[in-house]
């Protein structure tokens, strides 16, 4: 049991560059709005972009100075909550962020990704039909075929009608 666990990837540096790469990267991607860097990186920042674009959601003075502090740049972070505001994430709960792999990298084989903002709109999923109930051929009911009398006679007056109406229209 490790009792002074600390929260996070290590990503293979002492704590303080690691704090520092992240933080370079989040200002990155704010600044491009698309980023290319390593699969683990990627997962790492994730929360903290999610992070910032929900207090920029907020809007609040507090929220501000938080973002200010996790990214490091008050243009930025102007930017983002004039996004915000703006109603460029307003429909969206989360998941502001999308990650596509490249493939390894050449050198080392580390696995690159294109990290960016998603800016559309959330899809409304389609509802589902509610799934039939399977019966079993123990439970299977028989299947009644229409009558053949009432087929015809619907027939019968359906051609009746056709040809008085064509009377008046001429």
């Amino acid at each position: 049991m490790r009792h002074n666990k600390k929260k996070g990837m290590k990503l293979g540096t002492d704590a303080s560059h690691t704090k520092a790469m992240k933080k370079s990267l989040v200002r990155a991607l704010f600044e491009n709005d698309r980023i290319k860097t390593i699969d683990v990186r990627a997962k790492a920042i994730r929360a903290d972009v999610d992070h910032v674009i929900t207090w920029a959601k907020k809007g609040d003075i507090a929220s501000r100075r938080l973002a200010i502090a996790a990214v490091g740049d008050k243009d930025i972070v102007r930017e983002v909550f004039e996004k915000a505001a703006q109603g460029m994430w307003a429909d969206r709960n989360g998941g502001y962020t999308r990650i596509m792999k490249l493939g390894p990298r050449k050198g080392d084989g580390a696995e690159i990704v294109i990290m960016e903002l998603v800016t559309e709109p959330v899809k409304a999923k389609a509802k589902k039909a509610a799934p039939a109930a399977k019966v079993t051929k123990v439970e299977e009911a028989p299947v009644e075929e229409p009558k053949a009398e009432e087929e015809p006679v619907v027939e019968e007056a359906a051609a009746e009608e056709a040809p008085a109406e064509e009377e008046k229209a001429e």
